[in-house]
């Protein structure tokens, strides 16, 4: 059985690490502050520039502990991955499928149905719930969700199938503000904007979208999978292109509502967030830490995982999905089953 261990989270700038006797051990201005035992940690995220020593790099490696190095906003700056578990075999194929777009194009489209599905199933399930607050803009979104799912599976051609993805989003995001119930005057959304966000939801989506893909990056190099080498996103220096491909069924269940529930649930506010001089909106260190605490705790929650037929930690998703993906690869399984949730379920 699979074990969800914790994420150590660095967010005070002044935090050094150094390693001490198979333990990770903080510092700050030469005190030591904790020690946390290695083998109950999965990853390390370090907000901080203060660094950490080679003796950390290490037992990290040893210890398969991925260790990721964010800006204080959360934007990624690299990481280094542990021993692999996997062979060079696995990673072999996968570079054959990626370059061959009809196989490619097979796990993109199943990528893609699954964010699909539980983009409406995010707005299904608000819908069951909140009908006073949906108009016919809503159902009509909705309607092009329905509608994209009916075409994704039959496209042959990457162009085509990134024109679906990109008309779903547009139709999903255009009702998203409908589902801020709590304070719309200061949480108001029109629309998707990033680098950097621009108002005080996409900078919370944005934060939730940067852990979602330290998460899946994790688990992809736990079982052997380049995480830069992807079906659906293009090759790009610097971007982990297959994790950004598995995210995408992620981003709608496990970011998404999880923001709006922080807003809706008056679990951040206002004052959580800065506006810079160059427009950009920013979570301040108080909101930052509130917001992990969150995220962590929702990672130990349960959801029923349909093709597993179990139910499982949230955490373990990302885990279970690119242990999926490996059998896929190995041709254990057909056709990659993306994660995917039905209202009720």
């Amino acid at each position: 059985m699979m074990k969800l261990k914790n994420t150590l989270y660095l967010l005070d700038e002044n935090f050094y690490i150094h390693a001490m006797n198979n333990n990770i051990v903080i510092k700050k201005f030469g005190k030591i502050i904790n020690r946390i035992p290695i083998h109950i940690i999965d990853s390390i995220l370090c907000f901080n520039y203060m660094g950490v020593t080679p003796d950390v790099f290490k037992l990290c490696n040893i210890n398969n502990v991925t260790l990721t190095f964010l800006s204080p906003s959360g934007s990624f700056m690299g990481h280094l991955v542990g021993e692999s578990h996997g062979n060079v075999y696995l990673r072999r194929e996968q570079y054959r499928i990626a370059d061959d777009k009809p196989r490619a194009i097979k796990y993109a489209r199943n990528m893609i149905f699954g964010k699909i599905c539980n983009q409406k199933y995010v707005l299904d399930s608000f819908l069951s719930k909140n009908r006073k607050f949906c108009d016919l803009k809503f159902e009509k979104a909705i309607e092009k969700l329905t509608e994209s799912l009916k075409l994704v599976l039959e496209l042959e051609d990457f162009e085509s199938l990134r024109g679906v993805e990109g008309d779903a989003a547009r139709a999903y995001f255009s009702v998203f503000d409908h589902m801020i119930l709590k304070d719309k005057e200061n949480f108001c959304f029109n629309g998707r904007n990033k680098r950097p966000p621009k108002d005080r939801v996409n900078a919370l989506l944005s934060y939730g979208y940067a852990l979602l893909n330290t998460s899946v990056k994790s688990a992809l190099e736990s079982i052997g999978l380049d995480s830069y080498v992807g079906f659906f996103h293009t090759d790009r220096p610097g971007r982990a292109s297959l994790a950004l491909d598995m995210m995408e069924e992620f981003r709608p269940i496990l970011v998404d509502r999880f923001i709006l529930n922080l807003i809706n649930l008056e679990q951040i506010k206002k004052k959580d967030l800065v506006i810079k001089e160059s427009g950009a909106v920013l979570l301040n260190d108080d909101a930052k830490r509130n917001f992990l605490k969150l995220w962590n705790e929702r990672k130990h929650n349960e959801i029923f995982h349909p093709f597993a037929e179990e139910n499982t930690k949230i955490g373990l998703l990302p885990f279970i999905q690119a242990q999926q993906l490996s059998r896929t690869i190995r041709n254990e399984i057909d056709l990659y089953p993306p994660f995917i949730l039905k209202v009720g379920g």
